[in-house]
């Protein structure tokens, strides 16, 4: 087979896949339902895109950019959890690893119907900004100007997310957690870096830098140059809006030509990451040399004494629960250490700064990860059978989330003599355990209750 036919059925395989899946249609969906709330009133309510603490005029082309700097920017962590947790996430490696078609030529098919799927979106939203630029649209009404702008801005965003996604798919480290992780501290990147390349001229170079495209629309278009820019959720709105000169933003030098560069990056990438490619193998547990690695990992479990009598009935089964669901969600020394230090750096400062937020992040992935392994999909079926049922099971693991969480504040909260520390752990505790195990229980892992948890971590920390 050519290298253009392998693409071509690595591309029509993943497309029919992705066609059989509810999934697509939800994320078609998403779309128009979600538009309405992608642009901001007049009192603040939606996802806010604002200058200088005013929103923008709303004409057809700032409606444009609007749209397309929320999905740019605030939306593609939903992208990423679709493309890595829907029908296409399990791939038949074992039959396709053994062909003789170059690998670079599949994952290049792969990438390409990733990001067919999601310009599709981005279509679907295309047409949901129409009808909502005919209703609220300030001044002449075009439709071309309402698309132009929002595919020129988040449609390379979403092909290079396409393009991330099939480059942590070639590596066994990013298969797992760590690709999730790693997403994560990109995304964050892509929105802090474009901030120090604000006071620049416009380039190819400096442009090159915003990932997001929401720069220059924003700091060019805006009255005087003003680099004061706000996007997602602010309680400090202005009142009255100012004018935004998007055409003016978007003809800025360079600016048109960095998107094009990120598209071609993102194709040289997909390309890349089948030439970097590694099969999928059966880990074979390996001899650990280190002292700190012997020390970190866990002992092995005691062997069965086959003369010991039948266990009896607890006398407490639901207290015994909530206290087995706190050790399996602390197990392990390398968590005890991280707890130790989370603790602590509630100690240093105001707990609101720094200690909750670390106390928070580490709770995160263990919660995310027990949550997984009990809600998994082979395991529910026998757990099911167990004497109490799955829901009291999801409640103690509430409450031993809940717990740690506490556990962690209290040093900060008798250090500072308030019960302020304690309010706030057992708030964001309790918050953070019923998102986990909901989204685990409804998706049966723990990856998307994972990458949520971060999002809103990232708006906890950064508030």
């Amino acid at each position: 087979m050519t290298a253009l036919a392998v693409a071509r059925s690595s591309l029509a395989t993943s497309l029919t896949r992705y066609s059989r899946s509810w999934g697509l249609w939800l994320l078609l969906l998403v779309a128009p339902v979600g538009a309405r709330f992608m642009i901001a009133r007049d009192n603040g309510a939606g996802m806010q895109v604002a200058i200088g603490g005013h929103l923008p005029v709303m004409t057809s082309a700032t409606l444009g950019v609007c749209l397309g700097i929320v999905v740019s920017t605030l939306l593609l962590p939903v992208a990423f959890i679709y493309l890595r947790a829907n029908v296409t996430r399990r791939q038949p490696w074992q039959v396709e690893e053994v062909t003789p078609a170059a690998r670079a030529q599949i994952m290049f098919g792969r990438f390409a119907a990733d990001a067919a799927v999601l310009l599709a979106m981005l279509a679907a939203l295309t047409v949901a900004g129409w009808v909502l630029g005919w209703m609220i649209v300030t001044g002449p009404y075009h439709i071309g100007w309402i698309a132009l702008p929002l595919w020129l801005v988040a449609a390379p965003a979403l092909i290079g997310l396409a393009a991330l996604r099939v480059l942590l798919d070639a590596r066994p480290l990013g298969r797992r957690g760590f690709g999730d992780f790693l997403f994560f501290v990109l995304w964050m990147a892509s929105l802090i870096l474009p901030v120090s390349v604000v006071d620049r001229p416009s380039s190819l170079a400096t442009n090159f830098v915003d990932y997001g495209g929401f720069v220059r629309p924003l700091v060019e278009g805006s009255p005087d140059r003003n680099d004061d820019f706000a996007i997602g959720g602010s309680n400090d709105l202005k009142p009255g809006r100012v004018p935004l000169a998007t055409e003016r933003g978007l003809a800025a030098p360079g600016y048109v030509t960095s998107r094009l560069a990120w598209i071609l990056l993102s194709a040289a990438i997909a390309a890349f990451a089948g030439l970097v490619y590694a099969p999928h193998r059966t880990r074979a547990r390996r001899a650990i040399g280190s002292r700190l690695a012997r020390w970190l990992d866990p002992a092995p479990p005691a062997p069965a004494d086959r003369g010991a009598r039948a266990a009896r009935p607890s006398a407490m089964p639901l207290l015994n629960l909530v206290a087995a669901e706190f050790r399996l969600i602390g197990h392990g020394r390398l968590f005890a250490l991280l707890a130790l230090v989370a603790a602590g750096s509630g100690l240093l400062a105001d707990y609101r700064h720094i200690g909750s937020p670390a106390a928070l992040l580490l709770l995160i992935f263990a919660l995310s990860a027990h949550a997984g392994r009990s809600e998994a999909r082979g395991l529910r079926a026998l757990t099911t059978t167990a004497m109490l049922p799955p829901v009291t099971r999801r409640a103690a693991f509430v409450l031993a989330g809940t717990s740690w969480a506490l556990l962690l504040a209290l040093p900060a909260a008798m250090m500072q003599l308030s019960l302020q520390p304690v309010l706030l752990a057992g708030a964001t505790g309790l918050a953070a355990s019923l998102v986990a195990i909901g989204l685990a229980a409804l998706s049966g892992s723990g990856f998307a209750a994972r990458l949520v948890l971060l999002i809103a971590w990232y708006g906890y920390f950064s508030s």
